[in-house]
């Protein structure tokens, strides 16, 4: 018996010391996969946007009403109907219905411009793997980004104006990555989509008057009828992740961010809402119209205090928002300008 206790005494002593040394071993191995894992991804950094500490609410003004400013702020607006009333066509309803016309600025899309091939930078920074498509390059001539795009509908999933018929009903969602677009990588693959850009892009002239477009963004709306020019970041053709200079990531993410929204109008994947046109719904437009945007910055370093132009310059605001490993690359904000009819 006694016999019996001492080995058992000693059994469970041994098993103590395996299980010790077994949850050691974890530990350890814990550890060196997590180092090894965060050297792998370094290259892939990013932020879950915060829609309460990273969204600039000011961007959502001026809100009008007939064309009369009833609440103000939020800069530079676009010109909205004065007409008193409208009118719209309801299902089950044989005659239009009579409305109120209402201009606002929407929170609607989420925007990653990135250096490392499926790095999800308003995600959190996650990879979803390798891709076939090239990564970042820059030189003196030329840069090349990644893109992805999220419909995020702030104002409807946060409840806000809830029963407000304008604001757009959708989930949060991933919706495009042109690592899975054989025309983002190769300029003259694009071409099928921009033919025109053979008039634009490496243009002396077309070039040189994109200072016009970068006065005025700068100063008030955007140009629209200079469609081939992001002001002062450039030319927007071709529709590649490829820009013809890198002036510094900044002013790069937003030339990309401005080409990519530029070829998902030329493909009908974004549509027309502001303006007369659109009291009744969203209509094409092939040709994107850039005062119908506002840019704000959410990574690395949100931009709270105001949003930005499609071709404003850069320069005054730029400051501190890029630096090594964690802020080289970039994520947007798409505010889009809303007209619609109240019922």
């Amino acid at each position: 018996m006694i016999t019996l206790s001492c080995t058992l005494k000693n059994f469970k002593s041994l098993i103590k010391d395996l299980t010790i040394l077994y949850l050691s071993a974890l530990i350890i191995i814990s550890i060196c996969t997590y180092n090894n894992s965060a050297k792998a991804a370094i290259g892939c950094t990013g932020k879950i946007v915060n829609p309460i500490t990273d969204v600039c609410w000011n961007c959502l003004f001026p809100i009008t009403l007939i064309g009369i400013e009833i609440v103000g702020g939020g800069g530079v607006d676009t010109k909205s109907t004065k007409d008193p009333i409208c009118f719209c066509s309801r299902p089950g309803i044989p005659v239009p219905v009579p409305g109120i016309p209402v201009g606002f600025w929407e929170p609607v899309r989420l925007i990653d411009v990135t250096k490392s091939p499926m790095c999800m930078v308003s995600m959190g920074g996650i990879s979803l793997g390798t891709s076939p498509q090239k990564g970042f390059k820059s030189d003196e001539s030329t840069a090349f980004y990644h893109v992805h795009w999220y419909i995020y509908p702030v104002l409807y999933w946060l409840e806000i104006l809830l029963d407000f018929i304008c604001i757009e009903a959708a989930s949060v969602d991933v919706a495009y990555l042109t690592e899975f677009d054989p025309m983002w990588g190769d300029d003259v693959k694009t071409s099928i989509l921009n033919p025109e850009a053979l008039l634009f892009a490496a243009n002396p002239l077309t070039t040189a008057s994109c200072v016009a477009d970068c006065l005025t963004s700068s100063t008030g709306l955007s140009n629209d009828y200079m469609f081939w020019c992001a002001g002062c970041q450039g030319c927007i053709y071709p529709f590649s992740g490829t820009t013809s200079y890198h002036n510094g990531g900044v002013g790069t993410a937003q030339l990309v961010v401005s080409k990519f929204m530029a070829k998902m109008h030329r493909e009908l994947m974004l549509w027309g809402y502001y303006g007369k046109s659109a009291m009744c719904g969203k209509y094409p437009m092939p040709i994107i119209k850039k005062s119908q945007y506002r840019l704000q910055m959410t990574y690395p370093i949100p931009e709270m205090s105001s949003c930005k132009r499609i071709g404003q310059t850069e320069v005054l605001w730029q400051a501190g928002r890029e630096f090594p490993v964690w802020g080289e690359d970039f994520s947007f904000l798409i505010w889009r300008k809303r007209d619609c009819c109240v019922l």
